[in-house]
């Protein structure tokens, strides 16, 4: 009896283990993949540097489930997963590099944190998946007022308003992409329907880089972006999403959306003490609007 108890007391401790690196996996590193992104496309391409991040993280991913066991997606997944990675990846991530091309890290971490505003509005107002509910209106109302403050006119440190809108619009799709996952048919595994939406995703990328003339003539990479880039593949992409996806399977939904309103925090920070990025008065402001939403949203859905 004594030594079950003692097992079952390891495996708890294992578990809880687990949990916290796997949030930490989420919070620190998915947060520090924006000043990764910035440092990448100052001397690389965006498109480029997206595509070839989602590409290779996608085949590796997508291949280590095939590797598994786990079966071949159908024609019908297979649509399902070109429609996501059209959205999730081609869109928002498209977008967000070039944005950062221009707009600091740290602010483009904030203008990113509003996924959770733009889901909920689109379940109650676009989908009616959702009732409407004043305290969540209320929350999107308030998270939008702080990013209408955070791109006011300031002669101290002026905001690109079109890399901005940009963000937005790339994270739109972040959005529309996850509601409608609900309604397509796709693998049973979820790292298989990663894998496969990034892998799509990323080529459709590189087809576009290609056509907007950036392999023309062939970038030039450096040692420093290359770091960047390969960055983002290992530790953005294939470790905080591996943690990310094994956190799903184990906790309330909520609880592991709460990344949204730290990542902005550790992008802001280290875009400050690394980077040398300014922060003023009103963009303190705007940021601390956007993550009181976003925390009012996930505490009132759970």
């Amino acid at each position: 009896m004594s030594n079950l108890m003692v097992s079952t007391s390891e495996r708890k401790k294992s578990i809880d283990l687990g949990v916290l690196l796997a949030f930490l996996a989420i919070y620190i590193l998915w947060g520090t993949t924006f000043l990764a992104i910035r440092i990448a496309v100052a001397e690389v391409p965006p498109l480029f540097a997206a595509g070839t991040r989602m590409f290779v993280a996608g085949t590796v991913l997508f291949g280590w489930m095939l590797a598994k066991g786990t079966p071949w997606p159908n024609a019908r997944q297979w649509k399902s997963l070109a429609l996501m990675g059209s959205l999730m990846f081609v869109l928002d991530y498209g977008l967000l590099f070039w944005a950062e091309k221009s707009v600091p890290s740290g602010i483009a971490a904030v203008l990113s944190a509003t996924v959770p505003l733009m889901t909920i509005a689109l379940e109650i107002f676009v989908f009616r998946m959702q009732p409407f509910r004043w305290s969540l209106v209320s929350a999107v109302i308030l998270g939008f007022g702080g990013v209408g403050v955070l791109m006011m006119p300031d002669a101290r440190q002026p905001l690109p308003v079109l890399p901005c809108v940009a963000i937005l619009v790339g994270t739109a799709g972040w959005c529309l992409g996850t509601v409608l996952s609900r309604k397509l048919t796709l693998p049973e595994s979820r790292p298989m329907t990663s894998g496969g939406a990034m892998m799509i995703g990323g080529a459709v990328l590189l087809l576009l880089s290609a056509g907007f003339g950036e392999l023309h003539p062939w970038p030039h990479v450096s040692l420093r972006a290359a770091l960047a880039i390969g960055y983002l593949i290992t530790f953005g992409s294939l470790l905080a999403f591996t943690a990310y996806v094994w956190l799903v399977q184990k906790m309330p939904a909520s609880t592991v959306s709460s990344y949204a309103y730290v990542n902005p925090v550790v992008a802001v920070a280290l875009g400050y003490f690394v980077a040398g990025e300014a922060i003023t008065p009103r963009m303190a402001m705007g940021a601390a609007l956007v993550l009181v939403s976003v925390f009012l949203i996930l505490r009132a859905k759970k």
